[in-house]
């Protein structure tokens, strides 16, 4: 009986252990979540990109709504006639009663992205978790080191069923070939970000795709940030994001095979869903053998409302928006290369990272653009890399050219109070 005690007090001590060092690594974050009005606030009201925060009203570059379909009155005028036919939450699991508006859904991505078919789920943290193990098997996950958290979560969790997780240094295609031939798994899963969430670069899928194919291994690649966004390209393209926002496989002119395209709705399309491209057998599978389609709640009426009409307003003016998005994230881009400022940014979408000399100074700068009306996204340790520490600019079509323009200004004033990363440092580097 004591040696059992010990052990267990060994296990308490581990685990003590942990938390205790975990919480060592958020220090910075749980400093500024408590001290800094940029971290964990409550938004009172919102005027269209406009949103007050007690009395203080801030132009919102926080917000991932890249298409601004969540202000749209065409697609906010849908929700009631689906609502008054279904209810406010049809509260099955798919496995046991699916609406028909899954399969509407389902039907028009599937055609959208020339994919072989697709699944809708309710998020993609949970397409994660459920399908990254499954397909991982007892076989090896390769996984970018700047991977969404939420791929290394699923990682990690097939690890508990018998799989290997491998990490490789971001975007090293020669390190992941590497490990791919000193493998000997009978299952190979390559799990990527299409568009990185913070740098907004894209990855290389044309790239990654290829080595898949040739070592027998599936592709796995999040698309959150890129769908809705960038799509397949041509000679008479609108803007450099190609068109139709139909994901980060036809903005390569890739096919799906060995490719399966993760991503969400709740981003470019404002409704909480996410889907999974991938075969039909593939799709089989998933629906008895994925936990989220078995026992998890279903997504809000709602949701599958502005789905179905956000993609009829996609085909029709999509294009436009994307366009206008393009617009403004260049002014910004171009006003940083005028100021002499880094960002990460290389691939011009709306996700403009711009990272601080000094990260001590996160709290302060963050002040700063709270006090001049720019809410953004503070990224501080373990969010980020120290080196990388700083903010988050995210743009969105229904964001105003004055609102740009006031977000201009306010980078200008920052330049001039705060050390930011240089352009110089980079090239240096």
């Amino acid at each position: 009986m004591a040696a059992v005690g010990s052990r267990r007090k060994d296990r308490r001590r581990a685990s003590d252990d942990w938390v205790a060092r975990w919480l060592q690594a958020c220090s910075d974050l749980a400093e500024l979540e408590r001290s800094n009005p940029m971290t964990d606030a409550v938004i009172d009201e919102i005027d269209g990109r406009m949103i007050r925060i007690g009395d203080h009203w801030l132009a919102d570059f926080a917000s991932c709504n890249y298409l601004g379909f969540d202000l749209d009155q065409e697609v906010i005028d849908a929700i009631p006639e689906y609502v008054a036919k279904w209810g406010t939450h049809p509260s099955w699991s798919r496995l046991l009663g699916s609406p028909v508006l899954y399969e509407q859904i389902e039907e028009r991505l599937t055609g959208l992205l020339g994919a072989p078919d697709t699944l809708v789920f309710p998020t993609i943290t949970l397409i994660h978790l459920s399908v990254i193990p499954l397909l991982a098997a007892s076989g090896t996950v390769f996984v970018d080191r700047r991977a969404h958290k939420t791929i290394y979560e699923g990682a990690e969790l097939a690890t508990l069923r018998g799989a290997t997780l491998q990490r490789f240094e971001h975007n090293d295609l020669d390190q992941l070939e590497s490990l791919l031939r000193r493998d000997r798994s009978t299952a190979r899963l390559i799990c990527i970000d299409g568009v990185n969430s913070m740098t907004g670069n894209v990855a290389d899928v044309s790239e990654y795709a290829a080595l898949a194919r040739e070592h027998g291994a599936i592709l796995y690649v999040d698309d959150a940030h890129g769908f809705g966004v960038i799509g397949e390209r041509g000679d008479d393209d609108p803007s450099p994001y190609g068109r139709r926002g139909n994901s980060v496989v036809r903005y390569f002119g890739e096919s799906y095979e060995n490719v399966v395209l993760v991503a969400g709705l709740s981003k470019a399309y404002s409704s909480l869903a996410a889907f999974i491209a991938c075969p039909p057998e593939m799709k089989r599978l998933l629906k008895t053998a994925a936990p989220p389609y078995l026992y998890s709640g279903p997504s809000p009426v709602a949701s599958l409302a502005t789905t179905l009409r956000g993609l009829e307003v996609n085909e029709r003016r999509g294009d436009e928006l994307r366009t206008d998005l393009w617009t403004k994230t260049r002014r910004v881009l171009e006003c940083l290369d005028r100021l002499g400022v880094r960002t990460p940014n290389h691939h011009g979408l709306p996700i403009v990272e711009v990272p601080l000399a000094h990260a001590e100074q996160i709290g302060d700068v963050g002040q700063f653009l709270f006090d001049n009306g720019i809410y953004v996204t503070l990224a501080a340790y373990p969010l980020v890399p120290r080196t990388e520490v700083g903010f988050r600019v995210q743009l969105t079509a229904a964001n105003t050219d004055a609102e740009v323009d006031r977000l201009i200004e306010v980078l200008g004033a920052l330049a001039g109070a705060f050390d930011l990363q240089s352009v110089t440092e980079e090239k240096a580097a």
